[in-house]
């Protein structure tokens, strides 16, 4: 099986600064890898790498023809202003097909079915005509990925998406998440501060402070060292 990405000894930084320094690692189609670390860890510069809006300062990153062709799907860490959007259930999950779309002035008969599957797989069909910014935490969730899924049914990068939600909403999260990695067979990458409960989801873990504190499964994580020290010594 290829890896759907490969990072050999990668550097990610700003302006002479590198945040992520000599990352190397393979994911592989089916993986659920959890990014932990504390703030200023380099995460988020790492999401940027991963989704091309950060070019490497040193090493290489390679992508699978089917990641480059289909994209990734990505959920960012959501705003108040984008709470607030003004916009129908349906409008935000059909713009996740813009990529698609390229330079076409309107949406094609195929790219409308695809949102309307998209929505059906996550429940929220019947939230249609409703505005998003009227939807509960959990079901404003439920449309962001919903969207991405637009963009790509392969792989789903998440950035602290439990963030703001109630604990029935963020349990709802991960049961549909996992429904998506191991039915549906769709990588996820996501970085999150909730790792008690990540940890049980999750195949692999990768834990950053700059460089690579620890890579592996989320088995072997539980009695790293780095794992044993982030959890406070709690095995899980």
């Amino acid at each position: 099986m290829k890896p759907l990405i490969t990072c050999e000894h990668v550097d990610f930084g700003y302006e002479n600064q590198d945040a992520v320094i000599d990352l190397s690692l393979q994911v592989f189609p089916g993986d659920y890898l959890c990014v932990v670390g504390e703030n200023g860890s380099g995460k988020s510069t790492l999401i940027k790498g991963l989704l091309g809006l950060l070019k490497p300062t040193a090493g290489e990153i390679v992508l699978s023809d089917g990641v480059q062709a289909g994209g990734i799907g990505y959920l960012p860490q959501q705003t108040a202003a984008q709470k607030d959007f003004p916009a129908t259930v349906w409008e935000v999950v059909l713009s996740g097909t813009l990529s698609r779309r390229g330079s076409r002035p309107f949406y094609s008969k195929e790219e409308k079915q695809l949102a309307r599957s998209s929505m059906e797989r996550l429940g929220i069909l019947d939230l249609k005509e409703k505005c998003f910014r009227e939807l509960s935490g959990g079901q404003q969730q439920r449309t962001l990925i919903a969207r991405a899924l637009c963009a790509s049914r392969q792989m789903l990068i998440l950035d602290e998406p439990t963030t703001g939600l109630d604990p029935a909403a963020i349990q709802d999260f991960y049961r549909l998440i996992r429904q998506l990695n191991r039915e549906d067979g769709i990588t996820i990458i996501m970085v999150s501060h909730d790792i008690r409960n990540v940890i049980g989801e999750a195949s692999h873990v990768l834990h950053l402070h700059q460089r690579v504190l620890f890579f592996g499964t989320a088995q072997d994580y539980r009695s790293s060292g780095a794992g044993q020290a982030f959890l406070g010594g709690e095995q899980t």
